[in-house]
């Protein structure tokens, strides 16, 4: 048995392990580079699982050597390869770049405690993502968001508090929701497994108590992924959080939450109850256009740059689910892809804002007058990652755009009307990204705040390392739509 083998439980044991290690380094940076080590380990093994499920299908590990749903299943599909890219390639580019801006917001004695729970955090998500069964799951699922409290906490911002109070309330009903559910479905099947959980299921006589564990699941998770209008913790945590922290969760973490919540719902109940297939659909459109219109409402108006942002998630989270309300492989295709695009996006506008503010100490909309002039190569990245954002061809946001566009077009009257909301949602867009670079580059600097120069190279590099995968990935976007497609296709060919 080669060390190959063993990648699916290294994607987690090695954040994991090296998390108590980080904890005891108490030499000024030797902390920092750990972590970073053990991140880009963990990015090296994600694409090594990619290439495997790439050119052989599902990778399953089994624990201890013991079957399921006897013992725990480690499972890798094309979807769990996608966000598996998408998490540790965001934990180790920020962790490479952020350095300086993470020195400047955290108290050096707390930085050990810092990494270590950022590794922790990294080895939550990537377990949600491999885990087989739906108790592991949760017990990654809370380790992830336990480390997430503690790296909103860690800035110097006292407004981060009542944050990650609101966070840790909202998070822990979510998970009381999702586990209240698995305990039902445990109930009535008698396994955790979710192959055998799916199997089991069309051997129950009375599903009413199935069809109420699916709502509590599917409301859990909502809650984790900040769906509208659930989403009332994540805007506060984003713009409160440390920089570097923004841009890492920014880029994965509803992302893991949203992965979650379809595989539970189309492998494991869309196929086994008609009535909650129906409901998923009919609840799940309105909210999903309600979230990309008002978020991106919001958006328009807002003044500090972060909590734009962070509204503009909540408004691509519609989008993803708008995806998959279609119920086609192209709907959901495009919805899947958006999930990597908008991290391509999403994580280069957070670090370009990390730049701004490694030389601004307020990011209000008032407060970047004219700094394209004093950090030009800041604003271009940010101008880059806002086009696609925007959906404009040639960058990454385009493709998953132009997917779900397609994919609406299949549905007549109701899928015109799906259209125009991509169309006005994208207008929409373009105002309040507009808002920003016209108060950079066209708005007049203060004498008293002009910056001092660009970014740190580091920060500034890795800026644009995003802002570029945002041009590569739309230009030829091959990876992520073969992953999505076949994610899609696995997720619903069992439908009836």
């Amino acid at each position: 048995m080669t060390l190959t083998t063993h990648l699916p439980a290294l994607q987690v044991v090695v954040p994991m392990l090296t998390a108590p290690l980080v904890v005891l380094m108490r030499v000024p940076g030797l902390a920092w580079a750990t972590a970073a080590v053990a991140s880009f380990m963990a990015f090296i093994i994600a694409v090594s699982l990619t290439g495997a499920v790439l050119q052989g299908g599902s990778v399953i590990y089994l624990m201890g050597s013991w079957p399921a749903p006897y013992g725990i299943e480690l499972r890798v599909t094309s979807f769990s390869a996608l966000l598996l890219l998408i998490v540790t390639a965001a934990s180790t580019l920020t962790l490479l770049a952020g350095k300086r801006s993470i020195d400047a917001d955290v108290d050096p004695e707390q930085q050990p405690l810092f990494y270590a729970a950022w590794l922790l955090a990294v080895a939550g998500l990537a377990g949600i993502v491999v885990a087989g069964d739906a108790f592991n799951i949760f017990v990654f699922m809370e380790i992830a968001s336990l480390a997430s409290y503690v790296l909103i906490a860690a800035g110097p911002d006292r407004r981060a508090l009542p944050s990650v109070f609101k966070y840790l309330v909202m998070g822990t009903i979510g998970a009381t929701f999702y586990l209240i559910g698995v305990g039902l479905v445990y109930m009535m099947t008698g396994t955790l497994n979710l192959g055998d959980m799916e199997a089991r299921i069309q051997e129950v006589g009375d599903l009413r108590s199935i069809l109420v564990a699916a709502g509590f699941i599917t409301v859990g998770l909502a809650l984790k992924a900040a769906v509208f209008p659930l989403h009332a913790w994540l805007p506060s945590s984003y713009t409160y959080a440390p920089h570097m922290v923004t841009a890492f969760l920014a880029a994965c973490s509803t992302k893991v939450a949203l992965y979650v919540l379809l595989r539970f719902d189309f492998l494991v109940f869309q196929q086994n109850l008609p009535a909650h297939a129906v409901q998923f659909f009919i609840f799940l459109m309105p909210l999903a256009v309600l979230g990309v219109l008002v978020a991106s409402g919001v958006a328009m108006f807002e003044k500090d740059l972060k909590r734009l942002l962070a509204y503009s998630s909540v408004a691509q989270v519609g989008y993803i689910l708008l995806g998959a309300s279609l119920g086609s492989v192209m709907g959901l295709t495009g919805g899947i892809v958006h999930i990597f695009n908008h991290a391509l996006a999403k994580g280069a506008l957070f670090l370009a804002v990390a730049c701004l503010g490694a030389r601004i100490a307020q990011l209000q909309l008032k407060g970047i007058h004219g700094v394209a002039r004093h950090m030009p190569w800041t604003m271009a990245a940010f101008v880059v990652s806002g086009l696609s954002l925007i959906g404009v061809p040639g960058t990454a946001g385009f493709i998953s755009k132009w997917y779900l566009v397609s994919a609406a077009l299949q549905e007549g009257t109701v899928g015109l009307i799906l259209v125009a909301v991509v169309l006005v949602s994208s207008l929409m867009a373009v105002v309040y990204i507009w808002r920003v670079i016209e108060a950079a580059y066209f708005g007049a600097t203060p004498s008293s705040a002009k910056p001092a120069g660009e970014a740190p190279p580091a920060l500034l590099v890795a800026t644009w390392v995003a802002a570029l995968a945002n041009i590569y990935f739309g230009v030829d976007p091959s990876l992520p739509l073969t992953l999505s497609t076949q994610a899609a296709t696995t997720l619903l060919e069992h439908l009836p």
